[in-house]
Parts: C-alpha cells; structure tokens; sequence
C-alpha cells in the first residue's frame, strides 16, 4: 500500500483499535438494546469506530496477526467490510 505518507509502526495502529474499542463501549455505556438504534448519532459513531477497528487492524502485519491467534483478526477485519459494503444488511442486534 503506498499513499504517499510514511511507515507507521504498527504498534500505533493497535493503540487506535484500543481507543475506537473505548469509544465504542463509552458511547454505550448503560444503553439498553431497544435504546440503541433508535439514537442515530450514537449508533452513526459506534459503527464509524467499529469501521475504524477494523481498518487499523489491515495494517498489522501478517506476522504480528499469525503471532497473535488469540485475536480473531479475520472477524474484526470482516466486521468493517460488511459494515462499509453490506450497510443495508447490518443486523442491529449483532451490532
């Protein structure tokens, strides 16, 4: 991937997921499932944060993942790409 910008450790990228991760529990902090889809801005910043887990995560490299099974990197990568590309199918109760 080259955008032109330099290396970033990939260490930074897990330090992101583990703030969006914080975000996302913060946001949701005391809401009841019945409460959350029906608020558009929190539910509008809790998939914009999962998005963004999931995108920090392409940016580990494979070795690190492969060194770190006790993640389930696919899912959370997965995650992001239905969300973005399959946003008409996102099941609130999952999210």
């Amino acid at each position: 991937m080259s955008s032109g910008l330099p290396d970033r450790q990939w260490r930074f990228y897990v330090e992101d997921m583990l703030g969006f991760c914080d975000r996302v529990l913060r946001f949701n902090a005391g809401v009841r499932r019945e409460n959350f889809a029906a608020d558009p801005m929190r539910y509008d910043a809790t998939v914009r944060n999962i998005e963004l887990i999931g995108e920090a995560a392409t940016h580990i490299p494979l070795v690190i993942r492969e060194a770190n099974p006790n993640v389930p990197w696919r899912m959370i990568i997965a995650t992001r790409n239905q969300l973005i590309h399959g946003y008409a199918g996102i099941d609130d109760d999952v999210l």
